[in-house]
């Protein structure tokens, strides 16, 4: 091995060193993850997050697909370099093909350890900090859903409803009655998060412009509103879905942005930028995003009792319309011309966030996404029924 060969070497596993170092730091000390959040983080988003942001389209996504056609030819490439092991090394072209597959993997390696870094410093970090209650409503910490809170469940559900079903008859819509808006929502939701910040600090900041998925068929597929990309410091929305979802939705990936990565606590800032806007619209995508969890909550809570669901406030069926993911015809669209099934896909999908996230530390995997409850009543408890 010469020497610039084992430099490079010696560079990779102190690199690596350092990583699985941050790692395990992050896994033992909340403090750290605050403070790297609070300091560092913000310097990726205001430095390689406005590069990419110089960009139309989804950096993030290219880089996702690159990924795996490099991982692909990884693979395939696999074959040639045993089968060259042996052969007559005597041959020149085998020595010279053999050399070349070599610096293909080396240069693979750095590929590899990048994206870990990357990771590390954009994501997994952040599984380990305070959670945003913790910061802003500690009073409220520790609700339970099920046991000491039903009445504020009742309350907070009933008045979900009641803005849906008010809000549901102040939107513009189309002869269809397919609600209309005219603005530019990737700005609208940005200024919403910057007005959050202000009562929020660390939800103050540069925002990178919100950018449509290229592939937002396949997310659809998956059921995926948008997408962070930790590689990329972008947020990516699914312009295909419905449009009531899209300003809750991008505000979610932006938070991400802000170093809140856990699901629930982006639905639940999603949630509450949207209901500050001062644009109807936004207000009624924001209720509409956290209907669902809290309505289905209040059944399970009432035991799947019928009679006791319908005593309370109902959901108007303009509401149900307009509640919905992707459009029939969109679906229709979609299915019609997809190579995978979309329950194939969508089993995939699940199964590999459910992974993500518990590796991360989120043992409840997918379901934490409904924790958004827990957040709600948390907020409603300090904010608007000040216990």
């Amino acid at each position: 091995m010469n020497k610039s060969r084992k430099r490079a070497v010696l560079l990779y596993m102190g690199i690596g060193a350092v990583t699985i170092l941050l790692n395990v730091v992050a896994w033992n000390s909340t403090a750290f993850c605050d403070a790297y959040i609070k300091y560092v983080f913000p310097i990726w988003v205001n430095t390689y997050g406005r590069l990419t942001g110089l960009f139309p389209f989804s950096v993030g996504e290219i880089l996702l697909v690159s990924g795996v056609l490099l991982v692909v030819f990884a693979a395939v490439l696999w074959l040639p370099l045993v089968l060259l092991r042996k052969g007559a090394a005597a041959k020149h072209w085998i020595f010279v093909l053999r050399a070349g597959i070599r610096r293909f993997y080396f240069f693979f390696a750095w590929v590899f350890l990048s994206v870990c870094v990357v990771m590390t410093l954009n994501c997994f970090l952040l599984y380990h900090a305070s959670a945003f209650s913790e910061n802003y409503f500690p009073e409220a910490e520790g609700i339970s859903v099920t046991q000491d809170s039903f009445e504020e469940l009742v309350a907070v559900r009933n008045f979900v409803v009641e803005e849906c079903n008010r809000l549901s008859a102040e939107m513009e819509r189309d002869e269809e009655g397919t609600i209309l808006f005219h603005g530019d929502i990737g700005r609208e939701a940005i200024a919403s998060m910057r007005s959050l910040g202000k009562t929020y600090d660390q939800l103050d900041g540069y925002y990178p412009r919100p950018k449509p998925l290229a592939a937002s068929d396949f997310f659809s597929q998956q059921y995926m509103c948008g997408y962070y990309f930790p590689f990329s410091m972008e947020a990516n929305y699914n312009d295909v879905m419905y449009i009531m979802n899209k300003p809750a939705a991008i505000c979610h990936e932006l938070a991400h942005l802000r170093g809140y990565i856990f699901e629930d606590e982006a639905n639940f800032i999603g949630f509450l930028a949207c209901i500050s806007s001062e644009d109807p619209f936004f207000v009624y995508s924001g209720y509409l995003s956290v209907l669902n969890y809290l309505d289905n909550d209040f059944y399970s809570a009432v035991g799947r009792d019928n009679e006791a669901y319908f005593a309370q406030t109902r959901i108007l069926p303009q509401v149900v319309r307009d509640d919905v993911f992707v459009t029939d015809e969109e679906w229709e669209r979609i299915n019609g011309k997809a190579l995978i099934d979309t329950e194939v896909v969508d089993k995939v999908s699940d199964t590999f966030t459910d992974t993500t996230l518990k590796v991360n530390g989120v043992r409840d995997g997918l379901k934490s996404y409904n924790r958004v409850v827990e957040l709600l009543l948390q907020y409603y408890r300090a904010e608007v029924f000040g216990e």
